[in-house]
């Protein structure tokens, strides 16, 4: 079988109001994900486009998202994810403006490591 997405350790509804629904997905990033696969042969890291995926696809689960994707307005890449890391993925989905803030980061002891954020522009399915 082949596996796209990492184990889901916990997750809570982190929601202020009901305009901007949110949750905190903590997950671990399984060393056979497919998406390791050549990326990079000796150095395997977990590629954007993954994380941006993931982003929409658990918005989509826990949010009630839209998933048509309609754009990117912001993307940074600041640390990489590597395999069996842990992460938390938090996800804000911005219902009024059909926008998707998301936010990877980990910790190590006292230490917070962000991954990776962005806004991406979600629309209904036609």
């Amino acid at each position: 079988m082949i596996k796209r997405k990492p184990s889901i350790l916990t997750t809570k509804d982190i929601s202020v109001n009901e305009a901007q629904p949110s949750v905190l997905i903590c997950m671990r990033v399984d060393d056979d994900i497919l998406d390791f696969t050549g990326h990079f042969p000796n150095h395997p890291l977990l590629p954007g486009v993954t994380q941006v995926d993931w982003a929409i696809h658990y918005a989509k689960h826990y949010l009630n998202a839209h998933s048509n994707f309609k754009g990117m307005e912001v993307l940074k890449f600041q640390e990489p994810i590597l395999p069996n890391m842990e992460v938390e993925l938090e996800l804000k989905w911005d219902i009024e403006k059909s926008k998707l803030y998301f936010t990877y980061r980990s910790n190590k002891g006292d230490t917070v490591s962000n991954h990776a954020s962005g806004r991406i522009v979600l629309g209904a399915q036609s």
